[in-house]
């Protein structure tokens, strides 16, 4: 063994200051909402009633907090950067009964550790400030300053003295949207503080205090500043208690869901924390009246005894342990189920007429899909579909939107329609049992005129005049309840699904306009404007390239407005404004993933959402151009969450079908 090794001085030494407040950081500070979060926790903690916060370059260049709390003495503005200074624990009997946001005294060391901070404070009974320069945990000045009383804490150049951590940081947008929930969250939770940010010289939030006479109002005010005012009808209140336990605040309505947890608030004695447990107890609440992969928003806020829960478990203080965390679960779904039935949303045991039945099928109209058109034989409604895989040039009449009018389905109002023909009750087309080398010949004009006439019930052997509108020597190609496309095979029969066929058909196109950076655009003869947020509008700036390429044509207006000038030739008619914010709301959860993943993630959600739907009625025409399209896909087989687009059934399985 080396003569070193068993040297009397030993092996472990103590680390010196600055390099553990360094590995602290690394704890405490991870990016600059990390930094944000913890200098806005300590002016609360100091009685602010005035918060602005100013950032350049999402944070990375700048995070400064200015307040106009109770400010420090000049010995207590040199103290305040030393490890584990703090003014709010004395022993350990504190730690059991802790009320305030900070507590363990490490943050300003392990900030100042890792970025070039100026602090400056002034007392309200002190004739000047204090001004305290540190850089990477050296203070390098100290002197006094002009400065109103509070104090003023700003933060530049994050992680300069660690070049490896700087490297880690997200994109700009992502940095910022991080920034912009941790401030949402802390204004939340002080409604009676008014709240200013600023990004870059951009005003994103200037938020007046409330008064603090009526909680829920002043927590509703707060919520609609931040989020925006046209989901007041849409804000739940809810208060409950229970012995040692009580709950209040706003849930969402139904229809006031989000696609990602980003609008979420939980707070436990006015601590924001991250709980996945307790926020499906919300959700949980709602049972079925959200839709699949819905999130609704809540801002909650508990208050319990500070024994009953341990904030002492996380780093950056966002996660706590509970006692009874199973009792809070059943009284926090309990308390929400009971806010949702006061306003009379929760569902109502025994039977309800279905409202979205009425929305489908107008009195005195069938339900089926293929009964569309009105008894008298009028003018059907249109077909809810912009499903155009290839459009002929006589069907390009646009509508008063600017967008290709739908084309109505004809239907007789006694008849069954099967591709364009009349059927009377009870009788079958021959078309559908001719096989393949027989199949009908396109009609003709007369054929045509006489196919719109109501079959007589008198004749049921009499066969309709049209078939299938199918060339010579073209295979028929049919619709089974507007759901699957049949047609014959040379060995039997296949079954194209028809949403999995076009998710696919849609999915493809839309990577490969991703990857060329060039897609086809519709036009809108009325642009659309859309009210975006902060977080929104920087990262529509992000997403720009690939909303271009997927065909969207947006032009930036006054502030946070958008207009929406074009929209891909897929999306519905209608969807426009919705299918953009669906965007904004994945590629909030995706961002974080390379540039591939992500566009994966985008193309996916466009084919979602532009898709035709099951129970959707198709013409012959789009029959077979689905078809067409789903052939020419590099992997027709199945849709991108890998559900088979066709089954095939050969003569001998169905053969075996019927015993022989």
């Amino acid at each position: 063994m080396a003569d070193d090794a068993t040297s009397p001085e030993g092996l472990i030494e103590v680390m010196p200051d600055r390099l553990a407040n360094q590995i602290a950081a690394g704890e405490v500070v991870q990016r600059p909402a990390s930094v944000a979060k913890e200098l806005l926790e300590n002016a609360l903690d100091a009685g602010a009633s005035s918060l602005e916060v100013l950032l350049k370059d999402a944070g990375s260049t700048l995070v400064q907090v200015i307040d106009d709390g109770c400010g420090m003495g000049p010995e207590d503005a040199q103290r305040c950067f030393e490890r584990h200074a703090t003014s709010k624990v004395r022993s350990v009997d504190d730690l059991e009964r802790i009320r305030t946001l900070g507590f363990r005294g490490e943050a300003l060391a392990s900030i100042a550790a890792v970025a070039q901070v100026t602090l400056k404070t002034k007392r309200v009974e002190d004739e000047t400030g204090t001004l305290v320069r540190v850089e990477g945990g050296e203070q390098v000045e100290t002197r006094p300053c002009a400065i109103p009383s509070g104090t003023s804490v700003a933060v530049r150049n994050l992680f300069y003295n660690v070049p490896a951590r700087r490297n880690f940081l997200k994109t700009p947008a992502t940095e910022l949207k991080h920034l912009t929930e941790t401030v949402q969250s802390l204004a939340l939770a002080n409604p009676d503080t008014a709240v200013r940010l600023e990004h870059d010289g951009h005003e994103h939030y200037d938020l007046p205090a409330a008064p603090a006479d009526d909680w829920h109002a002043a927590t509703r005010s707060r919520i609609l500043g931040l989020l925006g005012d046209e989901h007041d009808d849409e804000l739940v209140p809810i208060e409950d208690s229970s012995s040692d336990l009580t709950v209040r605040g706003f849930v969402g309505a139904p229809s006031f869901h989000r696609k990602t947890r980003g609008e979420q608030f939980l707070f436990v004695n006015g601590r924001a924390i991250e709980d996945r447990y307790l926020s499906h107890a919300v959700k949980k609440a709602y049972d079925d009246l959200l839709p699949e992969g819905a999130f609704p928003f809540f801002a909650l806020f508990l208050t319990m005894d500070p024994r009953r829960v341990d904030v002492n478990v996380h780093p950056q203080k966002t996660e706590v342990k509970f006692d009874d965390q199973s009792g809070i679960y059943g009284f926090l779904r309990s308390a929400v189920r009971a806010a949702l039935g006061r306003v009379h949303v929760t569902p109502q045991i025994g039977d309800e007429e279905d409202p979205g039945e009425e929305a489908q099928t107008a009195p005195g109209e069938s339900s089926s899909p293929s009964s569309d058109a009105a008894s008298d034989g009028s003018s059907a409604r249109p077909t809810p579909t912009s499903f155009q895989p290839r459009q002929s040039s006589d069907d390009s009449s646009s509508s008063s939107t600017g967008r290709p009018s739908p084309r109505p389905r004809s239907a007789p109002s006694s008849g069954q329609e099967q591709d364009g023909a009349t059927v009377a009750p009870g009788t079958q087309s021959d078309a559908l049992y001719r096989p393949p080398e027989e199949a009908p010949e396109g009609p003709s004009a007369d054929t045509a005129s006489s196919s719109t006439q109501k079959a007589s019930p008198d004749a049921p052997e009499t066969a309709p005049q049209q078939g299938p509108k199918s060339t010579p020597g073209q295979r028929p190609v049919w619709g089974l309840h507007d759901t699957y496309i049949v047609t014959p095979t040379d060995t039997g029969v296949m079954i194209v699904d028809q949403r999995a066929a076009h998710l696919r058909v849609l999915y493809e196109r839309a990577r490969t306009h991703l990857e060329q950076q060039r897609g086809e655009s519709q036009r809108l003869l009325f642009p659309h404007t859309i009210d975006l947020s902060p977080a929104e509008a920087d990262l529509l700036e992000e997403l720009r390239d690939d909303l271009d390429a997927l065909g969207f044509e947006l032009e930036r207006l006054s502030g946070r407005t958008i207009s929406v000038r074009g929209v891909p030739t897929d999306v519905p008619d209608g969807d426009e404004d919705a299918i953009l914010e669906d965007i904004l709301a994945q590629y909030t959860s995706a961002q974080d993933a390379v540039d591939d993943e992500r566009r994966t993630h985008l193309a996916k959600m466009m084919a979602q959402r532009s898709a035709v739907e099951r129970g959707q009625p198709l013409s012959e025409d789009e029959r077979r151009a689905l078809l067409r399209d789903l052939f020419d896909c590099e992997m027709p087989y199945a849709d991108p969450t890998g559900t088979p687009t066709i089954v095939k059934l050969s003569m001998e399985e169905l053969a075996d079908q019927f015993g022989r």
